[in-house]
């Protein structure tokens, strides 16, 4: 399963980028609940936000959705946090 998160928005506007690719690791089962749990919630198009907030768009396998602070559920925020600290 290849997740992908891209943030935009914030204070300054910087734009992120991570992904992480489970195939072969060995805590793979946790990445596809979680990330099944952050697509349930997720939006078909991109929700407003607030002002200097983040805005999310969350692909699994193709699969996009989209979600923005501060109203991500806890399992987008926790997909959101593991894929950008540990992804490329």
């Amino acid at each position: 399963m290849r997740i992908q998160v891209r943030r935009t928005g914030g204070f300054a506007g910087i734009e992120r980028y991570a992904e992480v690719d489970t195939s072969g690791r060995p805590d793979a089962h946790e990445w596809h609940a979680l990330a099944e749990q952050a697509l349930a919630a997720g939006r078909g198009t991109a929700p407003l936000g607030v002002p200097d907030g983040f805005s999310y768009r969350i692909t699994v396998d193709g699969r996009a959705v989209y979600c923005a602070d501060p109203r991500l559920t806890d399992a987008q925020r926790r997909l959101v946090s593991r894929v950008l600290a540990e992804g490329a």
